[in-house]
Formats: C-alpha cells, sequence, structure tokens
C-alpha cells in the first residue's frame, strides 16, 4: 500500500514521500536494477547543449572540438552508474570537469555533472568521498587558474582571480549543501516510513489479541455449558430421558450460539475494510447469557440495572461478565451467582460473586480468562480485582471508566 501511494503521487512531489531511487534502503540494488538511462540522456543532452551556448559568450577559451565533445560526454555517461557505483562516478565525473577545464574549453554545465553524481553519493551515505572529490575539483581549479594557466591552453589566458575562486567555492558549498539536505530528508522519509510500517504491525498485532481474545470468550463459555450438559445427558441417559433430551437441547442451542459468534469473529479476517454482518455482543444479551447458565445448572441473579454504555464498553462489559459466569461453572461448586452492577458519573463497578467452593487447583480460572478480562478492561482505562472472597467463594470486580449512554445524546 506504501509503495502504490508513493507511486499516485508521482515525482512531483518526491520531496514528501521519497524519490523513486533511494526507495531501497537496505543497501541492495533495486529490483531490475535499472539503469537511468532516461534522466542521464537529458542531462546528457542539456550538457552538450548548453556548452555550445556557453562557448558563443566565451570566445577567449578553447572551441569546443571533438575532444572537449567526448570530455563532456565521459562525465555525463559516467551517471548511468551514479547509483550502483557512487564513489567511482563522483570520482569520475570531478577528474573529467578537471580536465576539461584544465585543457582550455568553456565554463558551463560540465559542472552538472559533478552536482548530480554529489548529490546521489551524499545520499547513498558516501559523504566524505563526495566533498573530497568537489574539493579536489576545487583545488585543481585553484592551481590551474592561480599557477598552470601559463603553461595551458587557452595561448594567452590572463588566469582567474581570487575572486573568481571564491565564486566557484560558494558554488561547490552550494551543491554539498543541497546535497547534505537531501540526505537529511532521505533519512527523515526512511524514519517515518519505518513508523509507520511498525504502526502497522503493531495495528495488526492488536487486532490478532483481539480476535484470540473473543475466540477464547465464545468458546469457553459455550464449551463449558456444553460439558456440563453432555455429563448430565450421559448421567440420566437412562434413569430421566426427557431431562437427558432437555440437557442435548441445551447442547444444540449452544453450539449453534457459539458458532455463529465465532462466524461474526472471523468475518473480521475478511477483506480489508469489511464490516462485520452482525451488532457485537452487549449488556442487553444478559438474559440470554442468564439462560444458559442455568441451562448449566447455575442459577444467576442480577442486582442492579445494566447501564446502556458505548460499544466498546458494552462488548467488554458483557465479555467479563461471560467469562466469570464460564469460571464459576467449570472451577466452584457453587450453583449460584450474583452479578451486580453500581454506575454513577465517574465508573461503572460490576461484581460478580459465587460462593464456592473450588472444585480444583484452577481456582477463579485457568489463567487465560483472567487474562483476557483484565486487558479488556485496561484497553478501556479500567481495572480487573479477581481473588477469593473472606467469606468463602470467589470475586471478580472490574471498575470501568464511565462511558454511559445518555438518553439525551441518544434523541
Amino acid at each position: 500500500m506504501e509503495e502504490q501511494r508513493v507511486r499516485r503521487h508521482g515525482p512531483a512531489q518526491w520531496w514528501r514521500h521519497g524519490p523513486p531511487w533511494w526507495q531501497r534502503t537496505d543497501g541492495a540494488e533495486p529490483p531490475a536494477a535499472r539503469l537511468p538511462w532516461r534522466s542521464t540522456a537529458l542531462l546528457t543532452a542539456f550538457v552538450l547543449v548548453g556548452s555550445n551556448f556557453a562557448a558563443h559568450g566565451q570566445p577567449d577559451r578553447e572551441p569546443l572540438d571533438a575532444y572537449a565533445r567526448v570530455l563532456l560526454l565521459v562525465a555525463s555517461g559516467l551517471l548511468l552508474w551514479r547509483h550502483r557505483h557512487p564513489v567511482a562516478v563522483v570520482f569520475g565525473t570531478a577528474a573529467a570537469t578537471l580536465v576539461y577545464l584544465g585543457a582550455g574549453y568553456p565554463y558551463g554545465p560540465v559542472f552538472l555533472t559533478v552536482a548530480a553524481s554529489c548529490v546521489t553519493a551524499v545520499v547513498a551515505g558516501h559523504r566524505r568521498a563526495a566533498w573530497t572529490s568537489v574539493g579536489l575539483l576545487w583545488a585543481g581549479h585553484v592551481l590551474i587558474a592561480l599557477w598552470l594557466y601559463r603553461r595551458l591552453p587557452p595561448p594567452g589566458d590572463t588566469g582567474g582571480s581570487i575572486d573568481q575562486e571564491i565564486l566557484i567555492a560558494t558554488w561547490i558549498l552550494a551543491i554539498g549543501a543541497l546535497s547534505e539536505l537531501a540526505r537529511v530528508r532521505r533519512e527523515q522519509w526512511v524514519r517515518e516510513r519505518a513508523d509507520r510500517a511498525q504502526a502497522a504491525r503493531r495495528r495488526a498485532d492488536e487486532e490478532r489479541l483481539r480476535i484470540a481474545r473473543e475466540l477464547h470468550d465464545v468458546l469457553a463459555h459455550s464449551i463449558s455449558v456444553i460439558n456440563v450438559q453432555a455429563g448430565m445427558g450421559l448421567a440420566l441417559l437412562d434413569s430421566d430421558p426427557e431431562q437427558a433430551r432437555a440437557a442435548l437441547t441445551t447442547i444444540k442451542s449452544a453450539s449453534r450460539e457459539a458458532l455463529g459468534e465465532v462466524r461474526q469473529v472471523l468475518d473480521t479476517l475478511r477483506a480489508p475494510g469489511a464490516a462485520p454482518r452482525a451488532p457485537a455482543p452487549g449488556l442487553d444479551r444478559l438474559p440470554e447469557l442468564v439462560e444458559q447458565a442455568a441451562g448449566a445448572g447455575l442459577a444467576v441473579e442480577i442486582e442492579g440495572a445494566a447501564p446502556r454504555l458505548a460499544p466498546g464498553a458494552d462488548l467488554a462489559a458483557f465479555r467479563i461478565v461471560q467469562e466469570a459466569l464460564t469460571n464459576v461453572v467449570r472451577h466452584s461448586g457453587s450453583r449460584h451467582a450474583r452479578v451486580r452492577f453500581d454506575h454513577d458519573t465517574d465508573c461503572l463497578r460490576l461484581r460478580i460473586d459465587d460462593d464456592g467452593p473450588a472444585t480444583g487447583a484452577d481456582a477463579g480460572g485457568s489463567g487465560n480468562g483472567l487474562a483476557g478480562m483484565r486487558e479488556r478492561a485496561a484497553a478501556l482505562g479500567g481495572t480487573i480485582e479477581a481473588g477469593p472472597r473472606p467469606d468463602g467463594g470467589f470475586r471478580v470486580l472490574a471498575v470501568l471508566p464511565s462511558q454511559i449512554k445518555s438518553e439525551e445524546g441518544d434523541r
């Protein structure tokens, strides 16, 4: 997706999204390892044509001949390999340019080849090589302009001045500054891309955790009910066929509901952006939960009215009650549980009690269910406390921040 977005913005916005020729940041060559023929051809044509125009304005310099055009072609043609061999290219263009100037040919756009190779080398991480090459180019030009001009063409050359060399040094510094700016922008773009990739991985991990938590809550509750009813049905199959039939009916209902909820959870694994086909369960389904628990032989007493909550909090509260009742069915000898709702403008307090005693080593649950409840509460900024009561039994106390829907807001 990120690469598609970069291509869609096109080269006009490469400064924001990263130029296509530096998308690979691991040091490897890009796929197909294409040479930059198009950009090199355009730059070569510009250098050749621009040098002809520059020659007309500098009659005191040597006229452009075949040797001059070969040097211009060499300096420009080296740019074909500027991405594969940036160090060799930056030194090669500087050397070809220095030979061109030493031969007395006109000043002109030949310096663009040095600028292009310098920017590429700096962006690729070869800052020392880039600065050394342009520094040697400037030093060589100083020698030619101030000392060697008498021995080099054109004949009768009066040499350069200190002001001219300062101007050239300023131009070289400008190239270096542009190269460093491109390098900094590239590093920033790489960090931003890495941050986006990390955020995407984090969202994927959170979604996998959410799906795993949903599957655990759905399956643990339904399978516990099925297990209890199957044991009851086997025990009563001969002595009380009608009661055994009722147990099998409960198993069928619980398994159908479990399949429906599992299908709803797995719907989120469809194509990105696909919405679930059924609403997420909430406290409005508490009567169904109480009925299922009753089918498993657990009487549930509701104290207080379940508030109307925002969807996320509503789902979390429902799953916390479901997991707590599942733990009572699986790990407690009590056949009675109490669910109490207490809420105000600040928070919702949800308490689930049973009278015990525990029927196994995993009193209160195996740990996965409690961990899931704590994660749900923590995701909303709430807390979960679970443990034995002083007078016997087990208690789960959830405190969730107030996300209660107001009647005015619904209207």
